[in-house]
Parts: C-alpha cells; sequence; structure tokens
C-alpha cells in the first residue's frame, strides 16, 4: 500500500513529531511505501491568492473557484499545488495528522486543503442533473481511496464525549472528515485521537505509541466511517435533503448522515 502523511506541527520534537514518525517507521516495517509531506518543513503558502494562478490575466477579476478550474484544466497550477495532487493521485491512504488547535486543523494544513483540493480534481466533477449532483460524498476523484486523521488534543477525553463541554469530538471532525475527505471519494476510517497532551507524564508516551503501532497494523482490514452516499438513494436531488423515510427519532445533527446501525453505536464508543 502507498501511504501520504499530511503532516501539520511546527516542532519535530513534539508529540506529533514522535508519532509521525512512530507511523513511518511501522508502515515501511510493515512493506509499504511512505511518502511525507511536512507543510512546515516545506514552508508551504497556506493562503489563496493571485500567485496560485500565474495563467489568469492580471487586469481579471479573481474569483477563486473559476481560477482554479481554468489552471486545473490548462494545466498551469503552480508547482507545489500539483506535486501534492500527484501525491494524492499515487496514494492508496492519505493520513492528515495534526493538533486540535481552535476545534480544527491548524491554518497551515487548510492551506493546504484550500490550494490543493482543485476544482475539478476534488470538486466540480461529475454531472448535475435532476438525478444525480455532482460525483462527490462518496464518489469522485478520489473514490477507492482510503483517508483517515491522527489528532492530538490537550483536553481531557471526557471534554469531548457526547456531554462533554468542547462537544463529541465525532461532531468536531465531522467537516474534516465529512466535508474534506468523503467528498471528493475517499473511505474515511475512525481517527486515532490521542487526548490531554499537555499533561502527559513520564512513560505515557510508548503505550500511544503502541495504540498508533496497531492502528497502523489494521489500516487494510478497519471499516470505514459509514457515511450516506450522496447519489445512493438517501438524499432528495437537487435538494440535497435526507429523504424523510431514513430519518430517526431523536437524531439530528451530523449523526442523521451516518448508517442507522452507525449512528447508534456512535454514542456508545468513541474513537480508538
Amino acid at each position: 500500500m502507498r501511504v501520504l502523511i499530511v503532516y501539520a506541527h511546527p516542532e519535530h520534537r513534539s508529540l506529533n513529531g514522535a508519532l509521525k514518525d512512530v507511523a513511518v517507521q511501522t508502515l515501511e516495517a510493515q512493506g509499504h511505501e511512505v511518502q511525507v509531506s511536512d507543510l512546515y518543513g516545506q514552508d508551504w503558502k497556506s493562503q489563496v491568492d493571485r500567485a496560485d494562478f500565474p495563467a489568469l490575466a492580471p487586469d481579471a477579476r479573481l474569483v477563486v473557484g473559476y481560477a482554479s478550474k481554468l489552471a486545473f484544466e490548462s494545466g498551469t497550477l503552480t508547482a507545489d499545488v500539483r506535486a501534492e495532487i500527484d501525491k494524492l493521485l499515487w496514494a492508496d491512504l492519505l493520513i492528515l495528522q495534526f493538533p486540535l488547535w481552535w476545534y480544527t486543523m491548524p491554518a497551515i494544513l487548510k492551506g493546504w486543503v484550500d490550494r490543493v483540493f482543485a476544482y475539478g480534481f476534488a470538486y466540480g466533477v461529475g454531472e448535475h442533473s435532476d438525478k444525480r449532483w455532482g460525483d462527490r460524498f462518496g464518489e469522485g476523484t478520489l473514490a477507492g481511496k482510503k483517508a483517515m486523521l491522527v489528532v492530538t488534543a490537550g483536553g481531557w477525553e471526557d471534554h469531548y464525549s457526547p456531554t462533554g463541554v468542547n462537544g463529541p469530538i465525532d461532531d468536531l471532525l465531522f467537516p474534516i472528515n465529512h466535508g474534506i475527505l468523503y467528498y471528493p471519494g475517499y473511505e474515511v476510517l475512525p481517527p486515532f485521537v490521542v487526548y490531554s497532551t499537555d499533561r502527559l507524564k513520564e512513560g505515557a508516551f510508548e503505550p500511544i505509541a503502541e495504540r498508533l503501532r496497531a492502528r497502523m497494523a489494521t489500516l487494510g482490514t478497519t471499516p470505514p466511517i459509514p457515511y450516506r452516499s450522496q447519489n445512493g438513494g438517501d438524499y432528495d436531488i437537487p435538494s440535497m435533503k435526507l429523504r424523510p423515510q431514513h430519518a430517526r427519532p431523536g437524531v439530528s445533527g451530523f449523526a442523521l448522515h451516518l448508517g442507522a446501525e452507525a449512528a447508534a453505536a456512535r454514542s456508545q464508543s468513541g474513537p480508538d
């Protein structure tokens, strides 16, 4: 299997840096090919601006989606973006690794998504009609590949429980898992989350590393999060609203977009 790790932490001597090394060593020992996009190490440009579209006429108004589409179709995306797209096409599995900062990914990683997930590549693909609304949410350019998150969080695990003050970790990660990874077609594996990272005691790292090694060893057999396919019949097209027969009493919000069995299990277990 070919694995791409997109790593977003500014300090290599951090817990994240150590976990990234564990993942790489474990995967390579299993015979997998691994590439790492170290965004801070690459001095990744996070903002989208005119420099991303060198073929855009100097006097043209910048409409980002339109400019992205033209650049992708004409092969004029910048070299750094094209290199990351090539890595995504190469990889069978994408791992996004990052610390949870202000309830989401660091800005540099969001900027990687903004620039690399170009129009015509990650979105804006497929037929749009009264029968289909594009190839997305279970379909798309990256269908047939897998993705997962490796996340560190400073708060206690209880703080991210269904009744925790931070909100359920599944809800916090839903915009990434569903909106960024599932959208262009990835099968999304459950996240690997490490909690209380600001309070790790001496000797705590090795048990965490061993859990990560175990996850890396089961990537091929771990069932993906069973999100509903957009074009599979659960949603009305073109309104994109869940059909009434799929609504479940007492279930609302993000959990509606999971299959019934998964939604029931969600309240009883969390990520590894």
